[in-house]
């Protein structure tokens, strides 16, 4: 066979396996970031003690997925149609996590929202309060987001109390973790 013969060949396969294929979207995996200080510098709150300082940054478009953030359905998540759905945001996000200081509830208390740019995409940027009742000298936490939907989703957690920093991965297998403060 001669070179042109080859190359109509290869032509012919590489359109036989684009069909048979189809068409194949990178897809990246669910995640979120859960960063909390927990340094003394902590200040008091009304009748309870902020134990810590959150910030969740959680992808838009696993966001979008679950509460449908694109109003116009022209595939971009604008500032307006992100603004219009941040309480549906807060309510979805802090349904799913839960926080404990010495075995007694603690309140989580939201402070603003704002976007951020990861590496894989865009992340709605919740900051919020863990405020309990006296000091604690423990907080559980319980990470609950998008595992009833997809159980692949993982949460990055960061943690710093005093001198130190704790890191665990987040997975339904591993949704409640102990922290000492």
């Amino acid at each position: 066979m001669n070179s042109r013969g080859k190359k109509i060949v290869i032509a012919i396969a590489a359109a036989i396996m684009a069909l048979v294929m189809g068409p194949v979207a990178a897809h990246s995996a669910s995640d979120a970031y859960l960063t909390l200080d927990a340094r003394p510098s902590a200040a008091a709150a009304g009748s309870g003690t902020i134990v810590a300082h959150g910030q969740w940054d959680i992808a838009l478009r696993d966001l979008d997925f679950v509460l449908g953030l694109d109003d116009d359905g022209d595939g971009n998540i604008s500032w307006g149609e992100l603004r219009r759905h941040q309480a549906d945001i807060a309510r979805y996000a802090y349904a799913t996590l839960t926080a404990r200081g010495d075995n007694k509830i603690c309140t989580i208390k939201p402070t603003r929202q704002m976007v951020v740019d990861h590496a894989d995409g865009v992340y709605a940027a919740l900051f919020f309060d863990i405020v309990c009742t006296g000091a604690p000298k423990r907080l559980a936490l319980d990470y609950r987001l998008f595992f009833a939907l997809d159980p692949s989703h993982r949460g990055i957690f960061v943690m710093r109390a005093g001198n130190g920093t704790a890191t665990s991965l987040l997975s339904p297998e591993n949704a409640r973790i102990d922290l000492e403060l």
